[in-house]
C-alpha cells in the first residue's frame, strides 16, 4: 500500500491512515490526490489554548470545556431536531444544546468524555449555565485533549475533523520540502515566507501571527498566477492579426434603433459607441459593461449582436439560467421581428432528446441561426458555429474566465467578447478582478423607472410588515421574502436566525394561509427552480420565500414588495441586487429590510434608505464592512480559489497585480512563466494551473 517515492499527484489512499475505504469517503470532499489533501485548507480555526472549569464559566464568553455526559434527550420542534445533554466535571454542571445533528445521538451516551466549545449563556427557563455547542470532540478514556490553534476543515459526517487532522499531519510528516515556485526577487520585495513553510503552517499554526503570514503567501500565489494569466490574455488579444474588423453600423442596426419602443439613454448611446469602435477595430473586443439592474445593458448587447449579424457573422448570448435565456429569446425575437434575423434558443428544456439537440446543433453549424441564445448548453462539445463573430455573457460573476474561453473557441475565428454584470463593483476592484477587460459603465436608469421605497424595520414591526405584504397581494400584486439561510445552522453565531424553510412554514401556515406560496433555494434542482420561477412570473404563485438564488432572476413586473429577513447579514451590494427584483413594472414598489438593530448594521442599512445608486452603495460597503464582506458569497467571475478571496484580500490582490504587471511586461519572464506553469503541473498536478488557463 505504501509508495517509496513521494509525489503530490499520488492517490490520497497512499497517505498513512487513509487507505482505499477512506479514500472513497474523501472523494466526496473532492479529495483524490495528496495535493488535494494538502490544499484542503481549513475553513476556520478555533482557539483551543486553554480549558475552563464549569464553575469558572462566564456568561457571554466562548469557552472550551471537558467533562462527562450523564443525561441525553432529544425532541422535534416543527422540522427541527433539538438535542439536550448535561455535562459535568468535578466543579459543576453545564447544559448543552445541538440543533439538527441527529447523527450525534449514536455517540452521545451516558459516561462519554467530550471536549465542547461554544458561547456560554444563562438558560431563560432553568436559569442554569448553558451552551449552544459549536463543536464537539469525543475523547477516549485517559485521552488528553489537544490544545492550541485547531484547524476546522470542510468535512462530512463520515470524515470527521480528527480523521482529517490526522491524515494531514501524516501527509506533512512524509512530504519532502516543497520546491519554490516564485522568483526570489518577488519573495523579497513582498516579504513572503517560503512556499514549504506556508503549506505546513496553514494547517497547524503555532500563533495567529504565523497563520496570517502563511495565508498571505498562499493567497499571493493564487492571485499572482491569475493576474499573470489575465495579462497574458490581454497581451495576446492585442495582436491585430487575431481579430475581426466589423463593418460600420448599417441598415439593420439603424432599423432596430428606430423600432425600439423607447429612446436610448445618454449612457446607453455612449456605451454602444464604445462597443462599436471596439468591434470595428482589428483588435478583438474584450469589454465589460457594468450597470444596475434595469439600466439597459441588454439593449446594448442586442445592438452589438445585430451589428455582428449585419456583417455576415453569428452572435452567441449566454445567460445564467434557462428561464432567463427563454426570456431573452422572447424579447429578442419580438424586437427583431420582420428584419430577417434568425434567432435560436439552446437550453436543456428545448433540447430534451438527442434528436432535438442534433437539429439545433446542425442549424448553428449551418448558419441557419444568426443569433443563438442559451445557457451553459452553449459550451457543450457538439456546439459548433459556422462564423461566430460576437460572444455576449450575461451576469459575468456566474461565469469564469475558462468558460468565456470555451465559448470563444466555438469558431475558427476569434470572436469579439462582451461581458455584462449588474453587480456594482468599485472601480479599483474592477480593474483587478477583470484585468483582461476594458470597462464601460451605464450609470443612470432609463426614465420612467419608479424609485423603490426602501425602509429598515426592527423585528418588533414584523407582524405589521407582513400585514402590509398581505394587503399588496390582496390588491393583485406579488411579493418576495428573502432569507440568509436555507436551513438551521450549526454555527452559534447563526443559531438565532430563522432559515428560509422555517420562515416559509410560518408564513404559508399563518397569515398567508389563503395565498399561493412557494419556497425556492439553491439546493433545489435547476428544473425545480425554473418551474417555480415560471409559476411566479405567470402569477400562479403570489408569495415567494427565497434565499439569494433569486439575485439573478426573471422580470416579474407585478412583484411590488420585497421583505429581507435579517438584512444585517447581507452586504449593501447584495441587498441592492435583491432590491432590483422589484420595481420592474409601473406600480409603486417597496423593499423592507427587517434587521437586528443591536448589531453594527444600522449605519449600513440606513444607506439603503437614502440612495439607489449601486456604485455608491458598493463603495460604502467596502468602507464600512471591509473587502472581506463585500459580497458575502463566492465569486463566480474568477476560477475557484482554494484560499484567496478577491474581496477580503484586496490588498494582497493589488500587490499581486503590480508584481504580475512588472513580471509579464519583461519579455524575458515569459519563458520563466511557461516553465513555472510546467513545474507547478509536475509538482502539484494540473488543478493548480486551471487558474491561469484561458
Amino acid at each position: 500500500m505504501s509508495k517509496t517515492q513521494f509525489e503530490l499527484t499520488d492517490d490520497v489512499m497512499y497517505v498513512k491512515g487513509v487507505g482505499p475505504a477512506r479514500a472513497k469517503l474523501l472523494a466526496k470532499l473532492n479529495i483524490a490526490t495528496k495535493y488535494d489533501l494538502l490544499t484542503h485548507y481549513p475553513r476556520a480555526y478555533e482557539n483551543h489554548s486553554s480549558l475552563t472549569k464549569i464553575s469558572e464559566l462566564v456568561e457571554g464568553e466562548t469557552a472550551l470545556v471537558v467533562g462527562r455526559v450523564y443525561d441525553v434527550n432529544s425532541r422535534r420542534a416543527r422540522n427541527l431536531t433539538i438535542i439536550n445533554a448535561t455535562l459535568e466535571d468535578e466543579t459543576g454542571e453545564l447544559q448543552l444544546t445541538w440543533f439538527n445533528q441527529d447523527y450525534l445521538l449514536q455517540k452521545l451516551r451516558r459516561g462519554v468524555r467530550v471536549l465542547v466549545i461554544g458561547k456560554i449563556k444563562i438558560d431563560s427557563w432553568s436559569n442554569e449555565l448553558a451552551m449552544n455547542v459549536q463543536r464537539v470532540t469525543f475523547l477516549d478514556e485517559g485521552e488528553e485533549p489537544e490544545l492550541g490553534i485547531m484547524p476546522i476543515y470542510p468535512s462530512t459526517a463520515a470524515i470527521t475533523q480528527n480523521v482529517l487532522r490526522t491524515a494531514i499531519k501524516n501527509l506533512l510528516t512524509s512530504m519532502p520540502p516543497l520546491t519554490e515556485i516564485l522568483p526570489q526577487k518577488i519573495l523579497d520585495e513582498h516579504e513572503l515566507i517560503s512556499l514549504d513553510r506556508a503549506a505546513r503552517t496553514i494547517h497547524f499554526p503555532k500563533s495567529y501571527a504565523e497563520l496570517d503570514t502563511a495565508r498571505r503567501r498562499l493567497a499571493f500565489d493564487e492571485l499572482f498566477m491569475i493576474q499573470c494569466g489575465l495579462m497574458l490574455i490581454k497581451r495576446q488579444t492585442q495582436d491585430e492579426r487575431l481579430g475581426i474588423a466589423h463593418a460600420a453600423n448599417g441598415r439593420l442596426v439603424n432599423a432596430v434603433l428606430n423600432d425600439l419602443p423607447f429612446m436610448l439613454t445618454d449612457d446607453q448611446r455612449r456605451v454602444f459607441l464604445e462597443v462599436s469602435a471596439d468591434m470595428e477595430s482589428k483588435v478583438p473586443m474584450r469589454r465589460l459593461i457594468q450597470g444596475d439592474v434595469g439600466s439597459g445593458k441588454t439593449v446594448v448587447a442586442l445592438l452589438a449582436l445585430v451589428k455582428a449579424v449585419e456583417g455576415g457573422w453569428q452572435g452567441a448570448f449566454m445567460a445564467p439560467t434557462e428561464i432567463l435565456a427563454a426570456q431573452h429569446f422572447e424579447k429578442f425575437s419580438k424586437l427583431l421581428d420582420g428584419l430577417g434575423i434568425r434567432v435560436g434558443l439552446l437550453s436543456a428544456k428545448v433540447t430534451r432528446t438527442q434528436k432535438m439537440r442534433d437539429e439545433v446543433y446542425e442549424k448553428i453549424s449551418a448558419h441557419e441561426f444568426d443569433i443563438v441564445i442559451g445557457t451553459h448548453a452553449l459550451l457543450q462539445e457538439g456546439v459548433k458555429f459556422a462564423k461566430l463573430g460576437l460572444v455576449v455573457t450575461d451576469e459575468q460573476h456566474r461565469f469564469g474566465v475558462a468558460q468565456r474561453s470555451t465559448l470563444e473557441k466555438k469558431s475558427s475565428t476569434l470572436p469579439d467578447m462582451l461581458v455584462m454584470t449588474a453587480t456594482p463593483i468599485p472601480r479599483t476592484m474592477t480593474l483587478t478582478i477583470y484585468g483582461d477587460l476594458d470597462v464601460s459603465l451605464i450609470k443612470h436608469l432609463p426614465p420612467g423607472r419608479k424609485p423603490i421605497k426602501t425602509s429598515v424595520k426592527t423585528f418588533r414591526s414584523r407582524k405589521k410588515v407582513y400585514e402590509f405584504v398581505h394587503e399588496e397581494i390582496a390588491a393583485g400584486r406579488q411579493a418576495y421574502v428573502v432569507c440568509p439561510l436555507i436551513e438551521r445552522s450549526e454555527s452559534e453565531t447563526l443559531a438565532d436566525i430563522e432559515p428560509a424553510e422555517e420562515v416559509f412554514d410560518m408564513l404559508s401556515g399563518g397569515i398567508f394561509a389563503d395565498v399561493p406560496c412557494a419556497l425556492i433555494h439553491g439546493k433545489l434542482k435547476p428544473r425545480e427552480k425554473d418551474d417555480i420561477m415560471e409559476r411566479f412570473r405567470d402569477g400562479e404563485i403570489k408569495l415567494l420565500v427565497a434565499t439569494t438564488v433569486i439575485e439573478v432572476g426573471v422580470d416579474v413586473p407585478n412583484a411590488t414588495v420585497m421583505v429581507v429577513e435579517h438584512a444585517e447579514r447581507f452586504g449593501l451590494a447584495q441587498l441592492h441586487q435583491l432590491r432590483g427584483r422589484v420595481g420592474r413594472g409601473s406600480k409603486k414598489s417597496y423593499c423592507i429590510l427587517l434587521a437586528d438593530m443591536k448589531s453594527d448594521a444600522k449605519i449600513r442599512l440606513q444607506a439603503m434608505e437614502t440612495t439607489s445608486d449601486g456604485f455608491k452603495l458598493a463603495e460604502q460597503d467596502l468602507k464600512l464592512r471591509g473587502p472581506g464582506q463585500f459580497f458575502g458569497e463566492a465569486q463566480h467571475g474568477l476560477p475557484d480559489l482554494k484560499i484567496a478571496d478577491v474581496f477580503r484580500d484586496v490588498d494582497i490582490l493589488i500587490q499581486a497585480r503590480d508584481a504580475a504587471q512588472e513580471f509579464i511586461d519583461d519579455d524575458a519572464n515569459l519563458t520563466y512563466f511557461a516553465n513555472l506553469r510546467t513545474n507547478i503541473a509536475m509538482t502539484y498536478g494540473d488543478k493548480f494551473n486551471q487558474i491561469t488557463e484561458a
